[in-house]
């Protein structure tokens, strides 16, 4: 169980075993090496593929380079090719520290333990447990690239989060988004987070900013972002209010020039 563990693997995983990809006959440490060397730029756009996971036939000892059909323990030396094997999705890991376990509703494995997750068959992936009754259903709410960085968030092995709203992102690219000043849902627009301290600034800026003269008697009608009401309300340069739910998270559907700018990001500083 022990022999070699830890001193085998890629950048993905710690496994004392190699797969040969079906689609293309080749032999790497995993199927994400498989696809960032299938994918790169440096390979003609009609070659590049993924490796079809689960059409996985055959295995190489790492240890004495046997080639064997899939299984957890090498059919020559008897080395375990990996502390956690899952036959279903041919799948070797010898870092165990990750809690991974099966899905069968997801049909791949995850990582975070089976007790501190549950599958929502709407959304079609599994969620903390501390959802449970909390989180919005999303029809696939995984089931798609990630709206900042494109990668297909599914079996993703980066951190997943899930919005307010509902959508999913990778967690670091949230991240990068509030560091570049964008609070909103790349996908549907909404708040990402509690906008309220921004909003009182943005009254407080609005009522300190009186618009000439000409402008006063302005009216326009506006769509909040966050909650989908439809508002007519004073035309100002620095953003518009939605009288349902006070969010200035909001756009301009008729009215003056569209291009005025909210000022969420300035004030958001």
């Amino acid at each position: 169980m022990e022999l070699g563990s830890g001193d085998f693997g890629c950048a993905h995983y710690r496994r004392r075993c190699k797969i040969r990809a079906p689609c293309c006959d080749e032999i790497f440490d995993c199927r994400h090496c498989h696809n960032e060397a299938k994918n790169s730029m440096e390979v003609d756009k009609l070659n590049r593929h993924e490796v079809p996971r689960h059409e996985l036939r055959k295995v190489i000892c790492s240890l004495c380079g046997t080639e064997q059909d899939i299984q957890q323990n090498c059919t020559n030396c008897g080395v375990c090719m990996g502390k956690y094997f899952c036959a279903k999705c041919k799948f070797f890991d010898d870092d165990v520290s990750k809690n991974q376990y099966h899905c069968d509703e997801c049909g791949i494995c995850r990582t975070g333990g089976q007790e501190n997750f549950f599958h929502c068959n709407k959304c079609r992936c599994c969620y903390s447990r501390l959802l449970k009754d909390s989180h919005r259903c999303v029809e696939g709410a995984m089931h798609h690239n990630c709206p900042v960085c494109f990668e297909y968030i599914f079996d993703s092995t980066k951190e997943i989060t899930a919005l307010k709203c509902g959508h999913t992102i990778h967690l670091g690219c949230v991240n990068e988004m509030m560091q570049h000043l964008q609070f909103a849902c790349p996908v549907c627009s909404k708040s990402v987070c509690d906008m309220s301290r921004v909003w009182e600034k943005l009254d407080k800026e609005i009522a300190s900013t009186p618009m000439p003269e000409i402008y006063q008697n302005k009216m326009v009608w506006i769509l909040c972002n966050d909650c989908g009401t439809s508002s007519q309300v004073c035309f100002h340069i620095v953003a518009h209010k939605c009288l349902s739910c006070r969010s200035y998270n909001t756009r301009q559907t008729q009215g003056a020039p569209a291009s005025c700018s909210s000022g969420v990001s300035e004030l958001a500083r």
